[in-house]
């Protein structure tokens, strides 16, 4: 197999250049040796899980969310950022998984890591794969507020939603990723499951 190589090169400096409500953007000065200094500007990111909760239908649970920097209402599996410090990822996902779309699941695995932007972003993306699904009661559901108040959720099979890919109507990069793994993890009979613990070579957190 191939392998990132993880470890950084020497900062010379860095600072702060914005501070966001979500994420910060960084300048740093980095030493690249005999190639000399560079700097780069990028997103410092808290990361992210998402949820590819699926039926025995072979459907997937999905929520169409506006997304204001792309101007577009997004298809996507319910996500959340890892901004709760030392929450387990796993957790984190069964969180969202709740809070978006009243869903809670009895197994979990996980699916993919991915890393959105590397070029410029230090967010790092890991997919986990819900089964054994059941719905929140009424009484006991998540009051969700801004864009996701008004969003759509619906059960999609995964051949549609792989068609939605290939036609290039569906673009966001968790549903693209996640899909493309639970399609892969489908074909080898589930044997590309990893626990839902498993090591992640997650980047470095604006929560470090």
């Amino acid at each position: 197999m191939i392998e990132d190589v993880p470890g950084g090169r020497p900062v010379v400096e860095s600072r702060l250049a914005y501070q966001g409500k979500v994420w910060d953007v960084r300048t740093d000065r980095v030493d690249l040796g005999e190639s000399g200094q560079v700097q780069r500007d990028y997103i410092h990111h808290t990361g992210a899980v998402g949820v590819m909760a699926m039926d025995e239908a072979e459907r997937v649970f999905l929520v169409r969310q506006y997304r204001h920097a792309v101007r577009a209402e997004t298809w996507e599996p319910p996500a959340g950022l890892l901004d709760l410090r030392d929450e387990p990822p796993v957790e984190a996902a069964a969180r969202e998984l709740f809070e978006e779309a009243d869903l809670r699941a009895g197994r979990w695995d996980t699916l993919v890591d991915f890393l959105t932007s590397p070029g410029g972003s230090s967010e790092g993306i890991r997919m986990f794969l819900a089964r054994d699904i059941t719905a929140v009661p009424e009484a006991e559901r998540f009051e969700r507020h801004e864009e996701e108040r008004d969003m759509e959720g619906r059960w999609v099979p995964l051949d549609e939603i792989l068609a939605s890919i290939w036609a290039g109507v569906a673009q966001s990069p968790s549903l693209v990723v996640g899909a493309l793994a639970l399609d892969g993890a489908r074909r080898s009979g589930w044997q590309t499951l990893r626990p839902a613990d498993a090591p992640w070579r997650r980047p470095p957190s604006l929560l470090d």
